[in-house]
């Protein structure tokens, strides 16, 4: 069995051997190696096909779908957690009967390794900041990791990875979720509420779904000044204008790797922030996981048939 056509609309990040597997799952496949410009250009790229492939950087909305009408399967070769926080409108996809899958966990190492990097260059005062000046030690002389409150905004796969890394340097850790957890819990990390995590951190790393903001007016003013506040989403976890208004009063930093996660092209002119504009989760290895998943995705849609 295979699909009549398979199209990925954009650069997937699958890796070549990759690519070269999913011929065996379609007569005909065809791979975008370019953005779309527009939804029209999604719709004339998919066309007749019955099975899609995009990346984070494309939407799937309702009105495509609709456009679309021999569409059975989707796959997202990014991370999926949630429909609310997916660029495939998944619940109308599923309302005409099409199939959708996505990847996890499957570029959480490279954050990692990101955090901890820029933390201790921040913390030490290496190389320079964003204007090109030389950094100062965060606290006027280097200081470690080791008894670094870091408040953990969001203890999911990523969160937890984070959490995991910084205890092993010797931060103490407080979190906020959804619901206390139990692991969490066993490892001496302490559940407080957001709004006391805010005030008790000197450092607090948001890592949450795409498009969830917990970080509004009330909670910046708890948040206070003399913070250090990462954001490993790939939306901003906060509401653009209390935001901007935090990095403009006081001696706060802020570091994001993606402009997507930071939210607006004129804040890198900031010099207390910090932006790779460069995704730390996309390395050689995140490639084949991703790779890997996207694979057996496709084959088990295939053993379900």
């Amino acid at each position: 069995m295979k699909f009549n056509k398979l199209v990925g609309i954009e650069p997937l990040g699958l890796i070549p051997s990759a690519n070269k597997d999913l011929e065996s799952f379609a007569k005909t496949l065809i791979l975008h190696t370019d953005m779309p410009s527009n939804a029209d250009e999604i719709v004339k790229r998919i066309g007749d096909a019955d099975a899609v492939l995009l990346s984070y950087t494309s939407t799937l909305t309702k009105d495509i779908i609709e456009r679309c009408p021999n569409i059975k399967y989707i796959g997202m070769c990014c991370s999926l957690y949630a429909p609310e926080s997916a660029n495939v409108d998944i619940h109308y996809a599923h309302s005409r009967g099409i199939t959708v899958t996505g990847v996890r966990d499957y570029g959480d190492e490279g954050v990692v390794e990101y955090v901890i990097s820029e933390l201790v260059r921040c913390l030490h005062g290496f190389g320079t900041t964003s204007d090109g000046k030389p950094r100062k030690a965060w606290s006027g002389i280097p200081r470690e990791i080791t008894g670094l409150k870091t408040g953990i905004i969001g203890l999911g796969k990523s969160g937890g990875m984070v959490a995991d890394a910084l205890h092993f340097l010797g931060a103490d850790i407080t979190y906020f979720a959804r619901s206390e957890k139990q692991e969490a819990k066993g490892k001496g990390y302490e559940f407080l509420p957001l709004e006391e995590l805010l005030e008790v951190n000197e450092v607090l790393i948001a890592c949450l779904n795409k498009n969830t903001i917990l970080l509004h007016e009330n909670e910046f003013s708890k948040l206070g000044n003399k913070k250090i506040l990462f954001n490993t989403g790939l939306s901003p976890a906060w509401d653009a204008k209390p935001f901007e208004e935090w990095l403009n009063t006081g001696d706060n930093v802020v570091y994001c790797d993606t402009l997507g996660a930071l939210g607006h092209e004129h804040l890198l002119s900031k010099p207390n922030v910090n932006c790779l504009q460069v995704s730390t989760g996309r390395t050689q290895q995140a490639f084949i996981r991703l790779s890997e998943k996207v694979l057996a995705n496709v084959t088990a849609y295939f053993k379900k048939q």
